[in-house]
């Protein structure tokens, strides 16, 4: 029989189930390619910004170091070379205004592998280096962009004046001021009376010390290793060590210090530990050798804040030497966190230019 079904609506039939099938497939295999590809380019640009932020971190920590570095010993017009030794080795967080004028003609000061925290450095981790930077600030107080005077201490003044009450007295302890207070700053520029004490004053600076150290935590529990810096500052009218986190992802610090031992400002000897230099077994051999610093190797090691999926750390990395010219050799944590080692030679040009003859 002849069928009289219409064209149109025979043109008008839909896919059939084996059809729908087909393309529900081919749609699901397209959809899951994109999706793993949308997932592996999150991941890749999760691990370019953490391997960006590790990078940041560290020049960041270098950078901080560097600067502080190159400005140790810094003391305006005061030469501190001829200042004598201190009687031993100053405590990194000492506190008081003897103590800052005992340790000046130490710009650079450090301990190595440092195992038991000095009392200004909470949460320090055992095996790591402390570093002590001692100088004035570069600006004058009370200049643009430098604190004021009334913002507290402590203060340092250099004298200019050659008369018999300063520098002409033969006393080195009338050739500057450092103090908390503003009263016995009272030193002259060089156009003061040749024979009586007054005359211009001579220009304000502020007195640091900066105390360097890798710390477990950024905030206490978080268990993010840290650098931070302990700051020396006033609290009330009392000179106090204050703590400032610097850096996260900051794991470890070791250093090595330069030091010019025949007097011609250039490092000759490279230590982990100056103390030990030359056998030293006393506190003036240490010292003397403290004196000597005119450079320092910083060996920093920065982690990633964030696990890596399917990352096993099984580097160990090589921080600069030892005391005894070993490599430091940090073992494979095995664990999920990359790592990097920033390297660096800090010059201080204000020790070695005065070492020079």
């Amino acid at each position: 029989m002849t069928s009289h079904r219409p064209a149109l609506l025979r043109a008008q039939r839909g896919f059939s189930l084996t059809e729908l099938l087909i393309a529900a497939t081919i749609g699901l295999v397209i959809l899951a390619g994109m999706s793993t590809l949308f997932v592996n380019n999150s991941r890749t640009q999760a691990e370019i910004e953490k391997a960006n932020r590790q990078v940041e971190n560290g020049r960041f920590a270098m950078q901080t170091l560097s600067s502080d570095l190159r400005n140790a010993g810094f003391y305006g017009e005061f030469d501190p070379t001829i200042l004598t030794s201190p009687a031993a080795v100053p405590d990194p967080c000492a506190a008081t205004v003897a103590a800052l004028k005992e340790a000046l003609p130490l710009p650079v000061q450090g301990i190595d592998n440092a195992t038991t925290a000095p009392s200004c450095l909470p949460g320090l981790v055992s095996g790591t280096d402390i570093l002590v930077v001692r100088r004035t600030d570069t600006c004058v107080v009370g200049t643009p962009g430098c604190a004021a005077l009334a913002d507290g201490g402590p203060y340092f003044q250099a004298s200019l004046c050659d008369n018999n009450f300063e520098l002409g007295s033969g006393d080195s302890a009338n050739y500057y001021r450092l103090d908390v207070t503003t009263s016995t700053l009272n030193r002259r520029q060089r156009n003061c009376n040749a024979s009586a004490n007054t005359g211009t004053l001579a220009v304000v600076r502020r007195y640091l010390t900066h105390v360097y150290y890798v710390a477990s935590d950024d905030r206490e529990g978080d268990g993010v290793p840290t650098l931070k810096r302990a700051e020396l500052g006033l609290s009330g009218t009392t000179l106090a060590m204050t703590v400032v986190p610097l850096v996260n992802g900051i794991e470890n610090l070791q250093l090595e210090y330069g030091l010019d031992t025949n007097g011609d400002g250039v490092a000759d000897v490279f230590n982990a530990n100056p103390e030990t230099v030359g056998g030293c077994a006393a506190a003036d051999c240490a010292i003397a050798n403290w004196r000597q610093a005119v450079s320092v190797k910083l060996n920093l090691l920065a982690v990633n804040l964030e696990p890596t999926t399917g990352y096993v750390d099984a580097t160990s990395y090589v921080l600069g030497l030892d005391a005894a010219g070993e490599p430091i050799e940090i073992a494979a944590s095995s664990d999920a966190y990359k790592r990097h080692v920033f390297q660096s030679l800090v010059a201080m040009p204000n020790p070695a230019g005065r070492n020079m003859p």
